[in-house]
């Protein structure tokens, strides 16, 4: 998933992909301890994506991408 990718997601989706993802990455610790997990460079992919979830969070956050609805604005408008 690119960061491009992210960006075009509303806030709530991204919420909802960050949960998923963690999910996954929880998902892939079990397979990992239980000699299931046949393609060990998915479990850095997941962090990967998660990282890159969570900047996306903060920029729309801090205001450094004016076109994602982050928390910033939703102050602004409360």
């Amino acid at each position: 998933m690119k960061a491009s990718e992210i960006r075009e997601k509303s806030h709530q989706e991204i919420l909802e992909e960050l949960e998923a993802c963690k999910r996954e990455l929880l998902n892939l610790g079990f397979q990992w301890q239980a000699g299931e997990l046949r393609n060990s460079a998915q479990y850095r992919q997941i962090r990967k994506d998660i990282a890159r979830l969570k900047t996306v969070l903060r920029e729309a956050e801090l205001g450094i991408n004016e076109s994602l609805p982050g928390k910033r604005n939703e102050k602004e408008s409360a």
